[in-house]
């Protein structure tokens, strides 16, 4: 029964406190003590979901797919790390290491959290071989639709039955993707921020025919990862990219039509309005081409002008001027150097 469940975990609670709990030696500092409700539910997020959703693979080894799979191998998932290129995975284990040792470095883990992270990592080049024992699969792939469509045609034969399939998408139908499936009610959304180790908000987006249990169990995965889950509805952008792709493409149209300068557009945006980072810098570290894609989701699904992209991102992307990835898009970006230095073509 239910009651007996609350039961069992407030007795374990009770034996993490006790002062001779020979197993408490084996919780890193990673992995706070739960604090205990009436009904011992944050000993069930904490502790016991991370078991029941034991074994995650990422499909993807691009900047969000490894963050991905920096996140649920620190809080002790086992990650199988999915791309075709041998290349982008060894990248990915790199900047996953490069990451940690920057944590290590802030005393933020400890050189065996570092370790045991990496551990909890491998990698596959092939679906068949990188989904076999899945409890959730996580997509990160490019930010496209034929593609995501035809992956999750791909996850729905190799996944195991009961998998849940989620993807990082940050504007495509989640509904439209389950539709591809054979499973629409284990199909979610789990859009990760970017860093996805700093940041710590999750949009959580349920198709429409995305199960409760689904949804339930996504929320409390991601509360157990030290993240903020947020429920949201599947519409085009959902909440993030749908308000901040607007604002992304009218700093380009104040650009485009000479009101100001690439470096007075992003200090209006920081100093007048406290961002962080400028539109534009914003943009380039979304990647261009990603911001692009995005607003022609948002053009298409609302057939409204208003999120019709800017003519000069178009042919910046056409350009190859992705942004950071690049090398180069509103700003220069020298490999080592954190000056912000305008590119040459808004220095004119």
């Amino acid at each position: 029964s239910s009651r007996s469940v609350q039961v069992f975990f407030v007795m374990l609670t009770k034996l993490y406190a006790h002062p001779k709990a020979c197993w408490k030696i084996r919780l890193s500092p990673a992995f706070p003590k739960p604090t205990l409700k009436k009904d011992g539910s944050s000993l069930y997020l904490r502790h016991f979901n991370r078991y029941r959703m034991k074994n995650i693979s990422v499909v993807g080894a691009g900047t969000m797919g490894n963050g991905i799979a920096h996140v649920f191998a620190q809080y002790d998932h086992q990650v199988t790390l999915i791309d075709v290129s041998e290349a982008a995975l060894e990248k990915a284990l790199a900047t996953i290491s490069a990451n940690l040792d920057r944590m290590v470095k802030k005393e933020t883990i400890s050189t065996a959290d570092k370790d045991r992270t990496l551990s909890n990592i491998r990698t596959a080049s092939s679906l068949e071989e990188g989904l076999s024992i899945a409890h959730l699969v996580v997509e990160a792939a490019t930010e496209n639709s034929a593609l995501k469509l035809q992956i999750f045609r791909d996850l729905d034969v190799f996944a195991p039955e009961k998998a849940i399939l989620a993807t990082n998408t940050s504007s495509i139908s989640i509904t439209r993707i389950a539709a591809a499936t054979k499973r629409p009610t284990q199909v979610i959304g789990m859009h990760f921020m970017n860093p996805v180790p700093v940041m710590k908000l999750v949009e959580v987006i349920r198709g429409f025919d995305t199960s409760d249990d689904t949804t339930r169990i996504i929320m409390e995965l991601s509360q157990t990862l030290g993240k903020v889950p947020v429920e949201v509805n599947d519409y085009p952008g959902f909440v993030a990219k749908r308000i901040l792709m607007p604002m992304i493409n009218e700093a380009i149209y104040t650009l485009y039509e000479g009101v100001a300068g690439v470096t007075e557009i992003d200090t209006v945006m920081k100093l007048g309005m406290a961002h962080p980072m400028g539109p534009l810098q914003l943009a380039d570290f979304i990647g261009l081409d990603v911001c692009l894609s995005i607003l022609r989701v948002l053009q298409d699904g609302f057939g409204q002008p208003k999120y019709a992209p800017c003519p000069l991102l178009v042919n910046m992307v056409t350009a190859g001027k992705l942004g950071a990835k690049s090398g180069e898009g509103f700003y220069k970006y020298t490999p080592g150097s954190k000056e912000l230095i305008p590119a040459q073509n808004f220095t004119r």
